[in-house]
C-alpha cells in the first residue's frame, strides 16, 4: 500500500483534511517531498525549528549523545551531563530568581507542572488565564483555554479557572488573595500575534505581588530568540515567578521546561515527595540538542538579526488585501478579510513551494514564523510569492 494510505489508516488524525505532504528530508529552511520538490518552511514547524531543520550543531550534539547513552532512569535521579549543562546555561541567562529548571517533554507538560507548583506553593486553588490564549491541549492546560471551541466536547475540565481579557487593566482586579497564579503569554500567539499594551505586564506584575499570586509567563512560542530577545519578557522590564519553555528550545527535538526559584520548586520535593515526576522529561538526547541550540543562539548574531529581518518583511509585504500586519520579531500575522482568503493564499503559496498556516484563534490571519536563519534573499522570494498569492484573490 502507498504510504499515504497507511498514514490515513493507522496514524490517528487531528483533522478531516491533513496536508498529506510526504516529507523525504529537510535542511535549513527547506522541506523536500518524495518527488524532490523544495518547500520553504515559513512557520518553522510552528515555531519549533528556530535554527532551521537539521542544524549542524544540533545534529552533531544528538549523534554524540546517542553514542554515549540515551534514557537511563526517570528524570531527577541521576546526574546526567546534558541536563546539568543545559540547566546551568539557562540559569546563567535568566534573572537570579529563575534558577531551578524542571525538564519535561512539551509545552503542555510545562504548563501542567507550573499549575501544580503554583497551587502547592501558595496553598490556593484559583488559576487565571487570558482569553484567546493557548497553553496546551492536556486537560489541565486545556482548562485555561477560552473560548471553549476546542474544549467543550471534553467538559467538565478543571474547576476554579477564571478568564480575563489580555491588555485589559480593569480585569486585573479579578486577581485576588484566592488566586494561586496568573498564566499569561508574553505575546499572545494563537490570537494572531498580540503584544502587551504599554505598561500592561508591569501592572500585572504589581497586582500579583500585591495579592501573593504567582505570575507564570508562557514563552513556549516566543522563547529562544523568536521575538528578537532570547526571551520576550526581557524586553518588558519584568520578571516572572515561573517561566514556561518548549518548541524552539530543542532545535527540533522534543523538550520543554518550567523554571522558577529554589523556594517555589522545592514545593514539589516534599509533602508529598515526588510531587511531580516524568519518565522521559529531560531526555539526555533532547537536552544535548537544546544545549547546542542555546549555545548557537548565544555564540552567533541570529537574535540580533531578527529586528532587521522583521523590518524587511514589513517593507516587502505591502498589499491592499492586507488589513493589518502585526509582528513581534519573527512571529508575524498578516490579517486578511476572511478565512477563505487565508485558505486561498495558503494553497496558492504551497503550490509555489511556500508553507504557511493560520492561527488557532484567528483564522483570518496568516502565520509567518520562519527559522531565524532565513536569509534576506529567501525573505525576498517568500514575499514575492505571497504578493503574487494576494494578487490572485478574488
Amino acid at each position: 500500500m502507498q504510504l499515504r494510505q497507511l498514514f490515513l489508516q493507522h496514524v490517528a488524525q487531528t483533522s478531516p483534511f491533513p496536508l498529506m505532504m510526504e516529507i523525504e528530508r529537510a535542511e535549513g529552511v527547506w522541506l523536500y517531498n518524495r518527488e524532490g520538490k523544495a518547500i520553504m518552511d515559513l512557520i518553522s514547524g510552528i515555531s519549533v525549528s528556530g535554527l532551521g531543520h537539521r542544524h549542524p550543531s544540533v545534529v552533531e550534539a544528538v549523534k554524540a549523545q546517542v553514542d554515549k547513552y540515551m534514557h537511563t532512569l526517570v528524570y531527577g535521579e541521576f546526574v546526567l551531563e546534558p541536563q546539568v549543562q543545559l540547566a546551568t546555561l539557562l540559569a546563567q541567562q535568566l534573572p537570579s530568581s529563575l534558577n531551578r529548571v524542571y525538564f519535561v517533554n512539551s509545552g503542555s507538560e510545562a504548563t501542567e507542572g507550573a499549575m501544580k507548583v503554583a497551587k502547592r506553593f501558595t496553598g490556593r486553588a484559583e488559576l487565571i488565564s487570558c482569553k484567546y490564549a493557548y497553553h496546551g491541549s492536556t486537560q489541565g492546560a486545556a482548562s485555561l483555554m477560552w473560548p471553549a471551541t476546542f474544549t467543550q466536547a471534553f467538559h467538565p475540565l478543571l474547576p476554579g479557572i477564571r478568564h480575563i481579557e489580555f491588555n485589559d487593566f480593569g480585569d486585573l482586579e479579578y486577581i485576588s488573595e484566592k488566586t494561586a497564579a496568573v498564566i499569561v503569554e508574553t505575546v499572545q500567539g494563537e490570537w494572531g500575534v498580540r503584544k502587551p499594551a504599554p505598561g500592561y505586564l508591569e501592572a500585572l506584575r504589581r497586582r500579583c505581588d500585591a495579592t501573593g499570586a504567582l505570575l507564570i509567563l508562557d514563552e513556549v512560542q516566543t522563547g529562544f530568540g523568536r521575538t528578537g530577545a532570547l526571551f520576550a519578557f526581557q524586553s518588558y522590564g519584568i520578571i516572572p515567578d515561573v517561566l514556561l519553555l518548549a518548541k524552539g528550545m530543542g532545535g527540533g527535538m522534543p523538550i520543554g521546561a518550567f523554571i522558577s526559584s529554589e523556594a517555589i520548586m522545592n514545593s514539589l520535593t516534599e509533602n508529598p515527595m515526588l510531587g511531580h515526576i516524568t519518565t522521559f522529561g529531560g531526555h539526555p538526547v533532547s537536552c544535548a540538542a537544546a544545549l547546542a541550540t542555546l549555545q548557537t543562539l548565544l555564540e552567533t548574531d541570529l537574535i540580533r538579526q531578527v529586528a532587521p529581518k522583521e523590518a524587511l518583511f514589513h517593507r516587502l509585504l505591502r498589499h491592499a488585501k492586507i488589513k493589518e500586519f502585526r509582528s513581534a520579531g519573527l512571529l508575524m500575522a498578516l490579517e486578511l478579510e476572511s478565512f477563505d482568503q487565508v485558505r486561498q493564499v495558503i494553497h496558492f503559496s504551497l503550490n509555489q513551494g511556500l508553507l504557511m498556516d493560520w492561527f488557532l484563534f484567528n483564522d483570518r490571519a496568516l502565520r509567518i514564523a520562519p527559522p531565524l536563519i532565513i536569509t534576506e534573499e529567501q525573505i525576498q522570494w517568500a514575499a514575492s510569492v505571497l504578493i503574487e498569492a494576494l494578487d490572485q484573490l478574488e
